[in-house]
């Protein structure tokens, strides 16, 4: 176990830690959920916005893999975290400042590749800080400090494109970048325990102690069935808010603005799903969990393809904050304890993230073809009905996708 894991959850590098997830809400993703919005007003349609979605999702998810297994066998966790947010900043940058085609497909491209090591990257780091039995809580504080980071800055992008601007989003993308950097740096490497970080245990054999490998990722059942369900999650999820800030943005046209109600909303829900999920988890179990945010995507569809007004925005991004928002946090704790005890914990789970990762590539240019095809409507209804499958499939492997319990306790 850690040594901070024996402290408790106190202490200098876990209040970094909270830091680092409040300022990284910004500074991972660039311009993030503003980028079809600012690109919408800008002349870009709904197909082109989706083939560029595309491009960094299937870039995204060839480097995820390859980070993850990064991560497992790097000591220098917190580097993994810093150079990105610096590279995907000045990205962030370039687009603003000329948004072309070289510097929106060029950007994206290298933001989506170096933004892959950042989840993974901070999953380890915060397992080698806490261990294993805090992890679940953990990840859900995370996950409150990186919504709360993600309304903050909204409602600074509010202010500032009001007061300032598009030189109040550079302003504010550099100050995040900045504090950042600091957060991460305030972290104690001493505290983080690489080994508990990549998922060993005392007790694992030494086979289960060699390099990472994907034969035992292929091997997992319940692995694979976790990937193959968020797959079919990220597919109908990943393109409904965009194409409501695309929708909005044009008809309003205050992309910024108009994009920050839209993302404040699921953020403000998400909060309030990181602070129940550790309650759902103990009292109805984690597959429990998994089944709220299955079943919230199919409503939120139908909801968002029904009513075309701005009013909508309301219930739907609600509910994109209790599917996206309860998915995040499930996540990682079904791949830790699946992958308890091996070792490979940042490969299993950048395994994951690469396959639903395709869901979320492939249904950007799907979302666009449809958007042209029938509107905006049709893809909304498409998008939420395909997590119907995605429930079912989990159901059927909720025993080996969302285990009780980890295989092994760590001591």
């Amino acid at each position: 176990m850690s040594a901070s894991a024996k402290d408790g959850l106190s202490g200098r590098s876990l209040v970094a830690l909270a830091f680092v997830n409040f300022f990284l809400a910004d500074a991972r993703d660039g311009l993030g959920p503003f980028l079809d919005g600012f690109l919408a007003t800008n002349g870009w349609s709904p197909m082109t916005l989706g083939i560029v979605a595309t491009l960094g999702g299937v870039l995204g998810l060839i480097a995820t893999p390859l980070f993850g297994a990064l991560v497992d066998a790097s000591p220098h966790k917190r580097l993994l975290i810093i150079l990105p947010v610096i590279l995907v900043t000045a990205a962030a940058l370039w687009t603003l400042a000329s948004p072309g085609n070289a510097s929106v497909f060029g950007g994206q491209s290298m933001t989506a590749i170096v933004g892959a090591v950042v989840g993974p990257a901070l999953m380890g780091l915060t397992l080698g800080l806490v261990g294993e039995k805090a992890f679940p809580d953990q990840v859900a504080r995370n996950e409150f400090w990186n919504h709360a980071g993600n309304v903050f800055s909204l409602a600074c992008v509010y202010l500032a494109t009001s007061l300032y601007g598009l030189n109040g989003v550079i302003g504010l993308m550099l100050l995040t970048a900045i504090a950042t950097v600091i957060a991460i740096l305030a972290i104690d490497p001493d505290r983080i325990d690489n080994d508990v970080a990549r998922g060993l245990t005392r007790e694992a054999d030494d086979g289960a102690q060699g390099p990472s490998t994907y034969a035992m990722i292929t091997g997992s059942r319940g692995l694979m069935l976790l990937a193959v369900t968020l797959l079919i999650f990220h597919f109908g999820n990943a393109p409904m808010s965009r194409l409501i800030a695309q929708s909005f943005s044009i008809q309003l046209g205050t992309p910024f603005r108009t994009t920050a109600i839209v993302t404040g909303v699921s953020q403000l829900s998400m909060i309030a799903m990181a602070l129940a999920a550790p309650y759902l988890i103990r009292r109805f179990g984690l597959s429990s969990v998994f089944i709220i945010a299955l079943c919230a995507l199919p409503i939120r569809g139908a909801i968002a393809g029904s009513f075309p007004s701005f009013a909508s925005i309301y219930p739907v991004q609600f509910l994109d904050g209790v599917g996206a928002g309860l998915i995040g946090i499930a996540t990682p704790v079904a791949a830790e304890r699946i992958l308890a005890g091996t070792g490979r914990f940042n490969l299993g789970l950048g395994a994951v993230m690469t396959v639903q990762g395709i869901g979320a590539s492939l249904s950007n240019v799907v979302a666009g073809w449809l958007t042209g095809m029938g509107g905006y409507s049709l893809a909304y209804w498409v998008h939420g009905g395909v997590a119907i499958f995605a429930l079912a499939l989990f159901i059927a492997g909720r025993d080996v996708i969302a285990p009780a319990k980890a295989a092994k306790v760590r001591t």
